[in-house]
Order: structure tokens, then C-alpha cells, then sequence
């Protein structure tokens, strides 16, 4: 597991910053935030207090299918699915799959935020 920074900037600063870097104009500067979203309440919906919960349920209780993490938390097997889907799309989790059985793991150490001045 890894610490993650999370930063705050609009699709139009995102697509600049990237085009800079793949042009050789910029470079990724250390300590820059690994993941962009681009609203505070973008970042909030991916770190909900529901997700916050099934992260800590995968740390705990180390589940080895999306299914026992679902009864475990109380969920729909659909819903914590969704749920993980998104937080592996930016980094939080890990979904590793089995044969037909998908374990969650967490990928991240910590989470930490960097907001614009």
C-alpha cells in the first residue's frame, strides 16, 4: 500500500497540465497530487461516508469476494460492485480476480488533499 494525494482542479487545468507534460513543456512535479478530481463535491462522492465504510470493512476484515464484503456491510452485492468499480477507477482499491470470484483489497495507505489557494 501506497499514501495517495488527491488534488482539486477543473477538466480545462487537468487537460493542460497533461498536454504540457506529454509535450515535454512540464514536468510532474514531486509531491504533486497523484489523482485530479475536479470539484470538491466529486471528490466527496468518491470519498463518501459509504465508501469510507467499505474501506475500512476490506481493511478489517480482509473479504475474499465482493459477496462477503456485501453481507459483511450490509449492502446489495450490486451496489458495494458500483461502489468499488469507482474507487478502483481512481486508485483506492484493488479487485482481484480469482476465477470467477473478485477479492477487494485496499490499495492505499492514506489519503491526502491538495486544495488550490
Amino acid at each position: 500500500m501506497k499514501p495517495m494525494k488527491f488534488g482539486i482542479a477543473t477538466v480545462a487545468e487537468q487537460r493542460a497540465r497533461s498536454l504540457a507534460i506529454a509535450a515535454g513543456a512540464r514536468q510532474r512535479m514531486p509531491g504533486e497530487p497523484d489523482v485530479w478530481f475536479p470539484s470538491i463535491s466529486a471528490l466527496a462522492s468518491v470519498l463518501s461516508d459509504e465508501n469510507m465504510a467499505l474501506l475500512r470493512c476490506i481493511r478489517e476484515a480482509k473479504p475474499e469476494s465482493m459477496k462477503e464484503l456485501a453481507r459483511l456491510a450490509g449492502k446489495q452485492e450490486s451496489n458495494v460492485s458500483r461502489s468499488l468499480h469507482t474507487m478502483q477507477e481512481y486508485g483506492l482499491v484493488r479487485l482481484v480476480k480469482t476465477g470467477r470470484t473478485v477479492k477487494p483489497e485496499v490499495a492505499v495507505s492514506e489519503v491526502t488533499l491538495s486544495l488550490p489557494c
